[in-house]
């Protein structure tokens, strides 16, 4: 799974990077958790949209908002099944913004937990699916997301049996455009990405705290 993540690349490099001239100032967040706001990207035509999402997927006919908890990845081999991922892999894509996410490795002791990111350095966008709810109760909208998972790459499946899925640049478009409804060209795109491109160290055990932010918590032990 992936369930905590960092983002701290400047400004500019998302400019350069995802394509969005208007993508908002945030701070660095080295220790981001579901049920906070994410930085995506959608589609709007041919145009991408930066903005931010609440971090666990909330479905439409959802009584409370309690559920998005339960609902920050969707496994990518079972999103035309699942009710409350199927819509929106057909129409409500985006990519979730990230310089590495953190995993957990079983040892004979406490788990260890391991940063894993691209060995460029550069950011990279996680495929996710989004969705909008109205709460009842005083009819405000929430709009959400979760993050698609796949097996883990070769070169990291020792730490974890799941990843997210990395999308190549190349693919944004494709991903990101309501109007491609062939989920089958689609399942293409949820699979591990080259295991050579992935670089991945020890941490400090600080991370387990979402509390705790700073660069330090990227740091290898």
């Amino acid at each position: 799974m992936c369930g905590r993540f960092a983002f701290y690349s400047p400004h500019e490099a998302v400019v350069r990077l995802f394509g969005v001239a208007d993508a908002p100032h945030v701070e660095a967040r080295y220790n981001i958790a579901p049920t906070q706001y994410i930085t995506t990207v959608r589609a709007n035509g041919s145009r991408r949209i930066p903005g931010l999402l609440y971090w666990g997927l909330v479905p439409g006919w959802s009584k409370d908002k309690a559920i998005g908890a339960r609902m920050i990845n969707a496994r990518g081999e079972t999103l035309r099944e699942k009710p409350a991922f199927r819509v929106a892999y057909r129409r409500r894509r985006c990519l979730v913004l990230a310089d590495g996410y953190y995993e957990w490795k079983r040892t004979d002791g406490p788990k260890q937990p391991y940063f894993i990111g691209l060995d460029i350095g550069d950011p990279f966008a996680m495929a996710g699916l989004w969705e909008s709810w109205r709460n009842p109760a005083d009819d405000t909208v929430l709009e959400s997301c979760a993050i698609i998972t796949t097996e883990p790459a070769a070169s990291i499946a020792q730490i974890h049996n799941r990843m997210p899925v990395i999308l190549p640049p190349a693919t944004y478009d494709e991903w990101l455009d309501p109007g491609n409804e062939l989920v089958e060209d689609l399942d293409r795109l949820l699979v591990p990405c080259d295991p050579a491109a992935l670089r991945a160290y020890p941490v400090s055990r600080r991370v387990n705290n979402a509390r705790n932010q700073g660069a330090d918590l990227i740091e290898a032990v």
